[in-house]
């Protein structure tokens, strides 16, 4: 057994996001380490499969959208009996809409992101924190994003609601001083998942060329570095980490010119 399974063997982890990209590449990576996974999703065909490739007893899973009120009653539900109660959340779940200027916007979009990237994610997080407190160990990974830090256009609410998930990642830090909870922002640049299909409205095409002539990160490449976040000594806390592809980097300063002056 190495490090990394000692350090991680029997906890039980709650995933959201699991149907598919990072999601699924960290319910993978955790049950192979020995976690008992809950993974959470709204597409029931898609855990099932999951499920059916795994075929192992440390997997469990519950249909449902973290948007909804109920969702945190559901997954409580699904949780078996046997198992203990989680100490190690890792909210995934979240989405972007849309490419246009805020001013071509549709309102809808914007509710959807901060629905589900915001508010799910604070629903969950509010209660599972006292099952996590009362862990001997615990874990929060949030995954943020570089846009967090980077504005950049057609960006606006989705980096909104991603310095959002940073900023509450670092205030639950300091809530939760002087207990056994760790609490990280993990915040990708470029990945290739179906984060960029969404995104671009399902046009398929248009979310490839996105990656055009450049190697993206990978869902596996995140999934792995937060499995070495996890297999720190429990007296290491990992704040945030931002992490690009090497053929990214930071955009210059935009400014508009006007040519009347």
């Amino acid at each position: 057994m190495n490090e990394s399974q000692n350090q991680l063997r029997n906890r039980v982890a709650i995933v959201t996001g699991a149907t598919a990209g990072i999601g699924k590449s960290l319910v993978e990576k955790l049950v192979s380490n020995g976690v008992r996974c809950l993974a959470v999703g709204r597409r029931a065909s898609r855990l099932e499969a999951l499920g059916a490739s795994l075929g192992n007893a440390r997997f469990q899973a519950v249909a449902t959208d973290i948007r909804e009120a109920n969702s945190p009653d559901e997954i409580l539900k699904a949780l078996p009996a046997d198992w203990a109660m989680p100490d190690l959340l890792i909210n995934n779940a979240g989405l972007a809409l849309g490419i246009a200027p805020a001013i071509d916007c549709q309102l809808s979009d914007w509710l959807t992101m901060i629905d589900t990237n915001i508010a799910g994610l604070v629903r969950l997080t509010h209660r599972f924190l006292p099952s996590l407190v009362s862990a001997p160990r615990a874990d929060i990974i949030n995954l943020s994003s570089i846009a967090a830090t980077y504005p950049y256009p057609g960006g606006n609410v989705y980096g909104a609601t991603k310095a959002f998930v940073r900023q509450f990642s670092l205030g639950l830090r300091a809530d939760l001083l002087g207990t056994n909870v760790r609490v990280s922002s993990i915040e990708p640049g470029m990945c290739e998942t179906e984060f960029s299909i969404v995104r671009n409205g399902g046009d398929e095409s248009r979310a490839k060329s996105v990656y055009a002539g450049m190697s993206p990160l990978t869902p596996d490449d995140i999934a792995s570095l937060v499995l070495s976040v996890l297999s720190l000594p429990a007296h290491v806390n990992i704040n945030s980490i931002e992490v690009m592809p090497t053929q990214q980097a930071f955009s210059a300063l935009s400014v508009h010119r006007d040519q009347s002056m």
